[in-house]
């Protein structure tokens, strides 16, 4: 099968969360690739994972944007290699540039954990390919600045062009610009950023199997990658 490269920061606490959730799902096997490498290693794809990176010093990927290992991970998402940022990683592949707008403090100044309800506004991409347009997942959140803004012109770009990749569907849990859960991105369509973690949802045992769509759908496009 195919290898993720899941990026280790200090404070990242979902690395193992997301490589776990790739390997379990039999996706293929995960390197662990530490901040100040130079070298993916070779894997297929890049997660960058949850968590509290640099402890969210400055504001949230604002120091991680910096590391090393981001040099490489921009060089390989330009290439058109799939990056996935889960929560701090995609605070962190916006402040990389690698994705436009910003995450910002939750409205009310609260960290908000609980499950949400997603909708699914395309599966035009390489990562919602394998979901279905309209659909309802049950996504757990764990952030305190996930409020994602963008300048009018951002916006009506990522309308215009189908980058929004889910919406909030059931009470929007930290002020997100229209409703933005998370969006899709890059030269290919190949970067996504998202905050609710579907790392954390790929079992019925966790509460919800519906992020393992995402995996499922980042292995078709390896696949068809590699025939």
């Amino acid at each position: 099968m195919f290898t993720a490269g899941v990026i280790v920061f200090p404070g990242s606490n979902c690395d193992r969360d997301a490589a776990n959730a790739w390997q379990e799902l039999g996706c293929g096997s995960a390197k662990l690739l530490w901040h100040r490498d130079t070298d993916l290693q070779g894997v297929d794809m890049v997660i960058v994972p949850g968590g509290f990176s640099y402890g969210d010093a400055l504001r949230a990927g604002a120091i991680a944007r910096f590391a090393p290992i981001m040099d490489e991970v921009a060089k390989f998402a330009q290439d058109g290699g799939l990056v996935m940022g889960i929560c701090n990683g995609f605070q962190i592949v916006c402040e990389a540039g690698l994705l436009p707008g910003a995450l910002a403090r939750n409205e009310g100044l609260k960290f908000a954990c609980k499950h949400v309800d997603l909708r699914v506004e395309t599966v035009n991409s390489p990562f919602t390919r394998a979901c279905e347009r309209g659909a309802t997942l049950s996504i757990p959140i764990a952030h305190g600045e996930g409020r994602y803004v963008c300048d009018e012109a951002t916006h009506a770009r990522l309308i215009a062009d189908d980058q929004i990749l889910f919406r909030y569907a059931s009470g929007n849990p930290n002020g997100s610009q229209d409703n933005i859960a998370g969006i899709v991105g890059g030269p290919n369509r190949n970067v996504m950023g998202m905050m609710p973690h579907p790392e954390r949802a790929t079992r019925v045992g966790l509460g919800s199997a519906d992020g393992a769509c995402l995996f499922r759908g980042i292995v078709a496009t390896l696949t068809e990658a590699r025939v």
